[in-house]
This record gives C-alpha cells, sequence and structure tokens, in this order.
C-alpha cells in the first residue's frame, strides 16, 4: 500500500481532484436513467484513491464523467468536478481535449483501446509530446526511450520499433502507462489496469505505479473489483454500489473496520491464501447489482442486506461521518461495525463445517505419463529442413485421485489450457500416454468411446463461448442428457428443472435465451450441462476468472457442493492462487510446458517452495494492506516454447541461482532432478531440498491464520 503523505487533504492544500456530488444520467430509450448520484471524494497530490465494487456499480462512469468520455447520450446532471481548484463541469471540448493527455491521463483495462494497432510504438509515444510539448520528433523520441525505461522495460529503443501485437500484455500496459506519464499529468485514472494480466505481470505493474507516483508525485484514481489490488495500491478507498459510494475511508480503516454491509459481503467474498478446502465457506452476496432504471426505494442494497429492517425500504440512509474521515451511508453502521464481524465469523464457522469435503479415496481415476503436445510451425526460411515445434506440454506425469480436485497454475503460455485440452481428447498428444478409468484416452475424442466423452466434460471460461444463443436453457442442458441417454426421455424437463435447482436457479429458467442471464448465471448454465450426465471426471478451465467477487463466491461454493454430492473428480485451472488454495486438494505448478512443484494444497503453500512458485505466491494481492508479505520479483519474460532454454527452463529467470556453489551454472547446462520433500509433493529444482526448506515463508504466519 502506498505510504501516507503529510498535509495531504489537508485544508491548507487544494486537493488535485474534489468530486462533490455528482450525478451522471443518460438519455434511453425508456426515458433519462441516473447512473451515478451523489458521488464525492477528493484525492490530493501524491495520494491514490481506490473505488472498488461489482460490474454496474459505476465505477468507470465516474472515471468517463471526469474527462467527459460519457458518449452522447450521457451528462453531468449535477455537481462539480474540480481539479486543481478549477470546476471541468461545463467546459468546452477543446479545453477538456487540451487537458486529456497532458494535466490528465488515463490508463484502461485492455492496453489495445488505447494503442493503434497499424501504427509502432514509438510513433504513437511521440505524438503525445509533439501534440501538446510541441517537441521536435527527435527529442520527443529521446524522451519516449527514458520513460520506457522508468517504466522498467527491457530494450526500448527496440519496443519503439515494434507494432503493439509483437509485445506482451504486460509489455503493452508497460508502454500506455509510460505515454500517460510523458507530460507528467497531475491526475492519473487507471481503470482496472491489470484485471487481463498475469499475477507476476499484475505485480511488477502494481509496484511500478507505487514507485512512480513517489517519483512524479501524482493523484491516482485507481479502479478495480480485485480487492487484494486496492490494498496494494490505495491509500484511501470508496466502495461504490449501485451509483452510489457507500463508505469512504482510508484503506486501513476499509480493510480492518468496514462498516457498510455491503463492504463486508465483499470481504467475505474474497478467499485468502490461509483458507484451506476443508474448513472453509465463501459467502456470496445474495441476488444482484439493481439496474439503475429500477433502483429499490429506500436503501439501494436493502434487498440483499442481512442487516436489512422495515425502515430500510421506506427511506435513503444519508452518508454520515463515523469517525474523522470515514463515511458510511447506512442507517446502522455502528451495528455492522462492532457485531456484524463478529456475529457473521461465528455463521462462518458454523457453515463452514458443511462444506467438508470427502476426503481421498485411494483409487486413481486418471493417470497422464510424459504427455507431450507440439505444434509444428513455418519454418523460418524457405526449402529450411528444420521443422521447428512448439513445445506446449513436454513431459508432464501426474496422477488424480478419484473425487479430489488437482488445481493447475501458471503464467499464460505455461500449456495449462493446452494440457487440459489435451485430456478432454481437442488437442493431440504428440507422445506419452492418459489412462481414465483404466481406459487409453490419448486419442483424440472423435475416436473415443460414447461413454468415455460422457465421463469427461469441461466448464470453458467463457460460458458465451460455448452456449448457443438461439436455443433455451432448458434445452441446451438436456442435449447432453438425451445424447447420452442418463434419463428416460419423459423425465428429461424434470431432470433439467432439478439441475437447475441444484445451480441455485428455479424453472422460471428453463425457457429463457442465454442472452436473459447474467455472466455468473450463464456460467451456472455451463456447469449444469457439463456435469447433467454425471461424469467422472470435470475440467473447469479459469471458470471464475471474469466474474465479479461475489458471483465467483457462489460459484466455486457451487462446484464444492456438486463435487460433494456427486463425487466428482476435478481439474481446476485458474490464474489466481488464493483461488486455487481455497478450492483445490492438490496443485501442480506449471513453467513453460513442464511441471516443476506438485503435492497437497497445504505444502504447496508452505516452505519449501519451488523458486517459481515463491514468486507465484508473493505476486498474490492480499486483501489486508497490513500483510506482511516478502516481494520476489521474476526478471524478463516467459521464454519462448518455440526455443526453451537449456537445462533448468526457468535459469533464466530465477532468482534463486545464486544459492548454488557453482552460481548456478549447472542449471544452464543440466535438467533438474525431482526432489521429494514427502512421498506427495515433490519439487524439480537442482537446489538442494535442505536449502529450500530454510526459505522464508512468502506471507507471514498471523495473516496465513487470519484467513
Amino acid at each position: 500500500m502506498a505510504t501516507e503523505r503529510p498535509g495531504v487533504g489537508s485544508p491548507r492544500e487544494v486537493p488535485i481532484l474534489r468530486v462533490e456530488n455528482l450525478a451522471i444520467s443518460y438519455e434511453t430509450r425508456y426515458g433519462e436513467v441516473t447512473a451515478v448520484r451523489d458521488v464525492s471524494f477528493e484525492i490530493g497530490r501524491g495520494e491514490t484513491l481506490g473505488i472498488v465494487g461489482e460490474s454496474g456499480c459505476g465505477k468507470s462512469t465516474v472515471a468517463f464523467g471526469i474527462v467527459n468520455f460519457l458518449g452522447r447520450n450521457g451528462r453531468i446532471v449535477s455537481g462539480r468536478i474540480l481539479f486543481q481548484g478549477q470546476d471541468l463541469v461545463g467546459r468546452s471540448e477543446r479545453e477538456l481535449r487540451r487537458l486529456r493527455g497532458d494535466r490528465i491521463a488515463m490508463v484502461y483495462q485492455d492496453p489495445m483501446q488505447a494503442l493503434n494497432p497499424s501504427l509502432r510504438i514509438g510513433d504513437q509515444m511521440a505524438e503525445v509530446l509533439i501534440v501538446h510539448r510541441r517537441m521536435k520528433k527527435d527529442e520527443a523520441e529521446e524522451r519516449c526511450i527514458r520513460m520506457l525505461e522508468r517504466v522498467y522495460m527491457p530494450d526500448p529503443a527496440n519496443v519503439m520499433r515494434r507494432y503493439p501485437h509483437q509485445l506482451s500484455g504486460g509489455q503493452q500496459q508497460r508502454v500506455v502507462i509510460a505515454m500517460a506519464l510523458l507530460n507528467d499529468p497531475a491526475l492519473l485514472i487507471m481503470d482496472e489496469p491489470s484485471t487481463a494480466l498475469d499475477v507476476t505481470v499484475e505485480a511488477a505493474v502494481l509496484d511500478l505505479i507505487n514507485d512512480l507516483q513517489e517519483e512524479f508525485d501524482t493523484a491516482i484514481m485507481y479502479i478495480s473489483h480485485n480487492l487484494g489490488v486496492i490494498a496494494r495500491v490505495s491509500d484511501k478507498v470508496a466502495v461504490m454500489y449501485a451509483g452510489e459510494v457507500v463508505e469512504r475511508a482510508a484503506a486501513e480503516e476499509i480493510f480492518l473496520h468496514p462498516s457498510h454491509p455491503y463492504t463486508l459481503g465483499l470481504m467475505r467474498c474474497v478467499p485468502r491464501l490461509g483458507m484451506e478446502k476443508a474448513s472453509s465457506y465463501l459467502h456470496p452476496i445474495r441476488g444482484r447489482v439493481p439496474p439503475p432504471n429500477r433502483l429499490p426505494p429506500g436503501c439501494v442494497f436493502e434487498p440483499r442486506c442481512d442487516f436489512a429492517r422495515p425502515e430500510c425500504a421506506e427511506r435513503r440512509p444519508p452518508l454520515k461521518r463515523l469517525t474523522d474521515g470515514h463515511w458510511v451511508r447506512c442507517f446502522f453502521a455502528d451495528e455492522v461495525a462492532s457485531k456484524g464481524q463478529e456475529a457473521l465469523a461465528a455463521r462462518w464457522r458454523k457453515e463452514a463445517t458443511v462444506h467438508e469435503p470427502q476426503r481421498e479415496p485411494t483409487e486413481t481415476i486418471l493417470t497422464v505419463q510424459d504427455a507431450r503436445v507440439y505444434y509444428s510451425v513455418p519454418a523460418r526460411r524457405l526449402f529450411s529442413r528444420e521443422k521447428p515445434v512448439v513445445k506446449a506440454v513436454d513431459g508432464v506425469s501426474f496422477h488424480v485421485p478419484k473425487q479430489r480436485t488437482l488445481g493447475i497454475v501458471g503464467e499464460s503460455g505455461c500449456g495449462k489450457s493446452t494440457l487440459v485440452r489435451a485430456i478432454i481428447g481437442l488437442e493431440k498428444l504428440s507422445g506419452g500416454g492418459m489412462e481414465f478409468m483404466g481406459f487409453d484416452i490419448s486419442v483424440p475424442v472423435s475416436k473415443r468411446d460414447l461413454d468415455l466423452i460422457r465421463n469427461i466434460q469441461m466448464v470453458f471460461q467463457n460460458p458465451d463461448a460455448t452456449l448457443n444463443p438461439s436455443f433455451t436453457v432448458g434445452f441446451q442442458i438436456a442435449r447432453p442428457l438425451r445424447r447420452f441417454r442418463a434419463v428416460p426421455k419423459d423425465r428429461v424437463k424434470d431432470e433439467v428443472i432439478r439441475l437447475l435447482n441444484l445451480m441455485k436457479l428455479d424453472a422460471s429458467y428453463y425457457d429463457r435465451l442465454p442472452r436473459q442471464l447474467s455472466g455468473g448465471e450463464k456460467q451456472r448454465v455451463a456447469i449444469a450441462r457439463a456435469i447433467a450426465a454425471r461424469p467422472e471426471l470435470v475440467l473447469c478451465d479459469e471458470p471464475v476468472s471474469a466474474l465479479d467477487v461475489s458471483v465467483q463466491a457462489a460459484v466455486l461454493n457451487l462446484l464444492l457442493e456438486v463435487q460433494r454430492e456427486l463425487g466428482t473428480t476435478m481439474l481446476f485451472i485458474a490464474h489466481d492462487l488464493s483461488v486455487v488454495r481455497f478450492f483445490c486438494d492438490d496443485i501442480a505448478v506449471m513453467y513453460l510446458g513442464q511441471i516443476v512443484e506438485i503435492g497437497p494444497a497445504e505444502a504447496i503453500y508452505a516452505p519449501p517452495y519451488h523458486p517459481y512458485t515463491e514468486a507465484l505466491l508473493s505476486a498474490v494481492p492480499i486483501p489486508d494492506p497490513t500483510a506482511e508479505q516478502r516481494q520476489i520479483r521474476l526478471s524478463g519474460s516467459v521464454p519462448s516454447a518455440l526455443n526453451p532454454p537449456s537445462g533448468c527452463r526457468f535459469h533464466t529467470r530465477c532468482p534463486r541461482r545464486e544459492w548454488l556453489p557453482d552460481g548456478g551454472r549447472i542449471c544452464e547446462v543440466e535438467p533438474p532432478p525431482w526432489q521429494a520433500d514427502t512421498e506427495e509433493h515433490r519439487i524439480l529444482c537442482h537446489i538442494p531440498l535442505e536449502q529450500l526448506r530454510r526459505m522464508e515463508a512468502v506471507v507471514s504466519e498471523e495473516v496465513r491464520d487470519a484467513g
């Protein structure tokens, strides 16, 4: 978390940005709809305000209102936006254009929204200085290279000559941040800038934001739905719900003493690194954010609130001050602050026992032995005898006991999804073998027996890519029931309704189309379809990464219930190590096509670690600004699977090579051996196990126990 700075927000200092009673509305075919109401906050020089809330809460609308990017049908209805003491409301488009990119800069969630794919990086960056600073091109390019160096971009002069598609996602985001900082803006607005990044790249970007803030003394408005990210970067936090700020305070105060039921609800949805599957339960917030044209008449959170009373439905609560700097929009904030956490923690302890998973039978249901998936690529030279291949999965072996969940983690491009697609038969094996329930499954799905297909099903990351928009929910869930003859024909509809009820959806969803569902509801339908024929193995490829924290909690709980009731075995891919720790019994860590560490979940999250696992854990954002977390950052990008490094594939980025007597030269020439910490926990590394056992824990024991 950014450190407190003396004098920020004091009466003697004019804030960089002050928003007072802001209201924004959009003209729609149903009339004028107010999207943001009565929003107030301020950001001082060198200070970061984090804005957090579910999708549809109005976070991005506030940001777009500040820079007047509301579109033709959007307008500021009332309130003031004071930038360095001057009101921006009512300014002409020409005046605002002069400010945008100069004194106010914005970084978007998707860097490709800000980068022109047809122009080189250098031309796009230099244009900012040429337009706003009237610099000559040579001078502008020199400044751009210096700024790329400040954001730790490797080989910046070469990057200037590249096109956006030739950079990784993390490099693209660094270019956008560098471009935003070229003119030394007084205010930097960041709208989910790290959501699509790997956890290691995200950690580097968040470190970069803190470093640049200290160097440039810039005021930052940081929008995110990730509480861990907000805790890491913010001095102050504003929690938004249904277009309103419902709580506002210093970051530490928000996380340690949440006083609005919605803030408390968000925190109870988030798994922590210390949460174990056997004794943990997430509490999703029931219902969903109401649309802005159908808000409740009283408190907007009343339909979803555990503390609601009759008066909450009758009138809207005012924003009241609890302590200096801590404001809450709730009639019973004092009760939430004093009794809420204690009462809800007691209920958490009670319900946690309900989700005790079935412990391991010894029978192995899936065995993968030396699996390899290679892709041929065109040779770089015409008539070349070389046939280059991408080694997406290279020598992977593991087994999965029945009714357990194996989590697979690693950065993008490590081979997680390719491995799962090979298991289900969508990718052809180049070598090795796979066995499921005693049957060989190393053949494509088109050559598999119908019973094998029924027993291995998959839940994909994006339900929109798997649900047919032309068919109803009932038809799509019924299709596998009919295809695999799982139930008699006259009972298909009853079974679909039973599955909908299991997914916490009622019979009214049977005749709905996918476009009539929310993202979380679509994912529940996708899960219902996957388990309809009662498969023995379900493969989950990032099933919750695109969901809000409350919906994510509901889906994770749902998958746990499915596993408990049906005895299903699961493979679970995710980039969020907190989710994997909460959900999985065993974990495999993959790097560049190989497993580098595998074992029970509790062993993976405590020393000894593989150095790569250690770096992944160090990068996880923890939703606690007081957490003690060692900072271990990886240098460079993931090497290409087309030409992986010799010896240990991780040696080019390993921060622990100096632990070896020869400085790690053995890592460059010899593949590392497997070392057994226990019978089930193995690490692929040259560093002696005795030395790995002396590692410090990445997260302090106090924080882990608090999870």
